[in-house]
């Protein structure tokens, strides 16, 4: 098996959860609503999508107060970081294979 696609993650495969850690994976974490504007899904979308990448170990969901106001924020873990880069590169080598 020496075709790069065998180098793909399924859990990070699908398009919504492939556009979620690229927009976490440029910065160190993000605010719940700024990951939802920016992927454009629905809040039950994401919360869906993020559990998954929760359970895989990709995504670290972290829940707190700015003042008084509930935030959620998620961030890569570094599990997921280096899924990601490893997927990213999987795509780079199927792209450009000859």
């Amino acid at each position: 098996m020496s075709h790069p696609r065998h180098a793909l993650d399924e859990v990070i495969h699908s398009p919504v959860r492939f556009s979620i850690m690229a927009t976490l994976a440029a910065a160190e974490k993000a605010e719940f609503a700024y990951v939802r504007d920016a992927v454009e899904v629905s809040d039950s979308a994401l919360s869906k999508q993020a559990a998954t990448l929760e359970k895989a170990g990709y995504v670290k969901v972290t829940k707190g107060y700015v003042g008084k106001r509930p935030r959620t924020w998620l961030s890569l873990t570094a599990q997921g970081r280096h899924a990601f880069t490893a997927h990213v590169e999987a795509l780079h080598a199927i792209v450009t294979r000859t």
